[in-house]
């Protein structure tokens, strides 16, 4: 298990029965990187990714 591995199991435990939408999550993406800006670019490769899982060019 990776260090990482430990909050997103917090995440699905104290959260996995809750509904959000996109627009709810990139405001949270959005409050991260304006609270921690050093993480603006991890933050943002993983919005990208999000974004783009579903096309067959990448």
């Amino acid at each position: 298990m990776y260090f990482t591995d430990r909050g997103i199991e917090e995440l699905q435990k104290r959260r996995g029965d809750e509904e959000v939408t996109l627009e709810w999550l990139g405001d949270q993406l959005q409050a991260f990187v304006d609270t921690f800006p050093e993480f603006e670019t991890p933050i943002e490769r993983f919005a990208t990714w999000l974004a783009r899982l579903d096309d067959p060019e990448d």
